[in-house]
């Protein structure tokens, strides 16, 4: 079956030329309830949503993906995307107004240290689209467009003083909401700092404006290489033909592009919806790299599929689907612990190094472990030991600002609650 990608179409009395002009989309974003009665018919529950949820969160919509939803019926997986419903504003005792735990892994204002060797610089905290169920509600949308030059210069210094850091992931907000200019601006600052060696760029723009990804942009993404984008599909019909060529200019120009989907409920929580995301996307040459849980964040609770529903599709998929295509089924654990990897639980049982296992097809196997004791630690680890230890005993987050406080305090007034890395 040949994968076909369809062009959208503009809403009357608009011209192809504004239709595709990306600044034009986010001058006309949809904003206010009158924006959206233009377009759909509008349920009691979603009208309601405008005079309560934007306390809790901003709404914002481009015309484009707005077309990507069906105009009448209020269940259509895109629309409980990106419509307001009455359901955020029913308090919840298991959401949270920070459901990663990010403010307690600030070093700075803009950067979250979460990980060893990576952090997250907040570049921007606007975006072309306010998902509903956006695990940053804390920060986005409250019109910090660019960090004032103070905060964006102490997030340099703390990267430039920590050579743990390998890696920093630009998110906010969307990084491409920024201008080139700008943009370029962040990218040659952080590669002026010899210990990064790899950028990330988290975007949904190729889902919600996909005509901002141009061959400027990509040259720009390009220039700052070795540069890794991470989009943000998580629907096969947002795969548009508009949305294709966005891609494809990305990896044209030598930029890995890798997708990182949440499973929402009533939108894409079954593996038919899953696989031909995942093909898809694998046909135009990205990755499909994670799957995740939706986040608990405040006023997503009717989004949120149970983690037993998650499993039974990423067992359903695995074996059935190419290795490339499958993405990575996890969740962060709610307060700030992190990541965790979820897979479906294959074994049977086990018995002195005999390990029993039955397939995804049925098939029973037994797979024999060698003994620990042959363990051979490999003659040449010496090279890696230094670059190792540096990551592994780096203080982080929570851990970073406290090992500065205590640093400051006297020796008998420190902190003595260490890891066993630190002691």
């Amino acid at each position: 079956m040949a994968l076909e990608f369809h062009s959208t179409e503009p809403f009357s009395g608009v011209s192809r030329q504004e239709w595709l002009d990306s600044s034009w989309q986010m001058r006309n974003s949809f904003e206010r309830l009158t924006d959206f009665e233009k377009v759909f018919e509008l349920t009691d529950g979603e009208r309601r949503a405008f005079e309560t949820a934007t306390q809790l969160f901003r709404i914002r919509v481009t015309p484009y993906y707005a077309s990507l939803a069906d105009r009448t019926n209020p269940d259509d997986p895109i629309r409980r995307i990106l419509m307001p419903h009455s359901s955020e504003t029913l308090g919840h005792e298991y959401t949270l107004p920070d459901p990663l735990g990010e403010n307690q892994h600030r070093p700075v204002k803009r950067l979250v240290h979460r990980y060893p060797d990576r952090v997250l610089f907040l570049v921007t905290d606007f975006c072309n689209v306010y998902c509903r169920y956006c695990l940053r509600k804390h920060f986005t949308g409250q019109d910090q467009a660019f960090p004032a030059v103070g905060e964006y210069e102490a997030a340099l210094l703390y990267i430039r003083s920590n050579p743990a850091i390998r890696e920093v992931i630009l998110s906010g907000g969307d990084p491409l909401t920024l201008s080139d200019q700008r943009l370029q601006q962040v990218l040659q600052d952080l590669r002026a700092i010899d210990h990064v060696e790899i950028i990330r760029v988290g975007s949904r723009i190729p889902v919600v404006n996909p005509m901002r990804i141009t061959t400027e942009l990509a040259q720009i993404l390009r220039r700052a290489a070795p540069v890794f984008f991470m989009a943000h599909f998580n629907h096969p019909r947002e795969l548009t033909a508009e949305a294709a060529q966005a891609l494809t200019t990305l990896v044209d120009h030598g930029i890995p592009v890798m997708n990182q989907m949440v499973l929402l409920n009533g939108v894409n929580n079954h593996p038919a919806i899953v696989q031909a995301l995942s093909r898809r996307l694998l046909y135009l040459r990205v990755k499909p790299y994670y799957m995740f849980q939706c986040d608990p964040s405040d006023g997503t609770r009717h989004l949120q599929t149970s983690v037993e529903e998650s499993l039974e599709i990423q067992r359903e998929l695995w074996g059935r689907l190419s290795g490339l295509a499958m993405p990575n089924l996890s969740l962060d654990i709610p307060g700030g612990g992190g990541k965790v990897g979820l897979v479906p639980d294959f074994e049977m049982g086990r018995r002195d190094g005999h390990r029993q296992y039955r397939g995804w097809d049925g098939y029973e196997g037994e797979y024999i472990s060698p003994d620990f004791s042959q363990k051979l630690t490999p003659e040449d680890v010496d090279r890696y030991i230094a670059e190792w230890n540096l990551i592994r005993n780096s203080p982080y987050g929570s851990a970073a600002t406290r090992r500065e406080r205590d640093d400051s305090q006297p020796p008998d007034q420190r902190d003595q609650r260490q890891s066993p890395l630190e002691r």
